[in-house]
């Protein structure tokens, strides 16, 4: 086969081709057979009550994977937790402003947002700051 038979082969392919039998009376003949036919859809209940219920349940995990889990060292916070802490050293005294500035805000935001499981992590970190500081003075004295 050379290049000349090739080409002539490929423009035929571009051509329109008729089927060798016409597909459309039995497609009809089908079509008749499924318009005339009284069939009960006994399955369409069932599969929309389980699809309801799938979305139900797929609405609910997702619910429930966002409501936020109440920690469980987080202690319930309250904002009568006394004056600033004054060390006597007064190497330690800027640490120990900084750190009481931080609880009061935290504690302001902590009333404006209660639930925040962040804020109160925040909160605990500071504390803990705080005690280390106090524990630091307690040392050096």
């Amino acid at each position: 086969m050379n290049e000349f038979e090739w080409l002539q082969q490929t423009r035929t392919l571009n051509e329109p081709v008729a089927p060798r039998n016409d597909l459309w009376p039995a497609i009809a003949a089908r079509l008749d057979n499924t318009a005339t036919a009284t069939h009960k859809p006994r399955l369409l209940p069932w599969l929309m009550a389980a699809s309801i219920a799938a979305i139900s349940v797929l609405a609910g995990s997702l619910a429930w994977q966002q409501s936020p889990a109440p920690a469980p060292h987080m202690a319930r916070v309250s904002a009568d937790a006394g004056a600033p802490w004054k060390p006597r050293d007064p190497r330690l005294a800027g640490a120990a402003i900084e750190l009481n500035i931080a609880r009061t805000e935290l504690l302001h935001a902590i009333a404006r947002a209660p639930g925040d499981a962040y804020l109160r992590h925040m909160l605990l970190h500071t504390d803990q700051q705080l005690y280390r500081l106090k524990h630091l003075e307690r040392r050096a004295s």
